[in-house]
């Protein structure tokens, strides 16, 4: 499965390794991901969802209803 989190969209970015000699090398930057199980009152089941931090701090403000409300209108 992808490294994108299921509620911000953010992915996996790519950048440099600068050394102290300023030679370059590719790299990747991952986001901060967790794989959590949230329960939704209204349909009476557990949801598994990959989210990030911010994501995760966006479902405590708002609800984990309101947030999927939002993804799919």
């Amino acid at each position: 499965m992808a490294r994108v989190c299921e509620i911000t969209g953010k992915k996996v970015m790519t950048g440099n390794n600068v050394s102290h000699s300023n030679r370059k090398t590719k790299r990747k930057f991952y986001p901060n991901l967790l794989t959590k199980k949230f329960f939704v009152p209204e349909t009476n089941e557990w949801i598994t969802m990959k989210v990030s931090a911010a994501g995760l701090r966006i479902i405590n403000k708002k609800g984990i209803s309101a947030v999927l409300k939002e993804m799919k209108g």
